[in-house]
C-alpha cells in the first residue's frame, strides 16, 4: 500500500514540474526582441536609459551598446509595442528609432 502511494505522488509531483516547465516556455515565447538606434554619446546617457526604460509596460530587459549607439529591449507584444519603446525614450529626452525587429523563439 505504501508503494502505491508513493508512486501516484511521485507522479503527481512529476506532472506538476512538467507543466510548470511548460508554461516558462511559453512566456518566453510571448516576447519580441527590438533594436533601437539611439542617440546616446556618454554613460550618463546610458545610465538615465537603464534606470527608466525597464519601467515602461511590458519591459523585460533592457541592454545597452554604448559603442554601437544601440539599446535592445525585450518586451510582452501584449502589453507594449515598439512606438510605445519610442515613446518612452522621448519622454527622458532620448531619440531612438527602431534599427531591427526579431521575435523570440527559446
Amino acid at each position: 500500500m505504501k508503494k502505491i502511494v508513493l508512486i501516484c505522488l511521485a507522479a503527481i509531483l512529476g506532472l506538476g514540474v512538467a507543466n510548470a516547465g511548460a508554461e516558462t516556455k511559453k512566456k518566453a515565447a510571448e516576447t519580441v526582441t527590438t533594436v533601437f538606434a539611439a542617440d546616446i554619446d556618454c554613460e550618463k546617457c546610458a545610465k538615465k536609459i537603464e534606470a527608466n526604460i525597464p519601467f515602461e509596460k511590458g519591459v523585460k530587459e533592457v541592454s545597452i551598446d554604448l559603442p554601437a549607439k544601440t539599446v535592445t529591449v525585450t518586451y510582452d507584444p501584449k502589453k507594449n509595442t515598439d512606438e510605445g519603446i519610442v515613446k518612452g525614450f522621448a519622454k527622458i529626452k532620448v531619440r531612438a528609432e527602431v534599427r531591427a525587429r526579431a521575435d523570440e523563439k527559446r
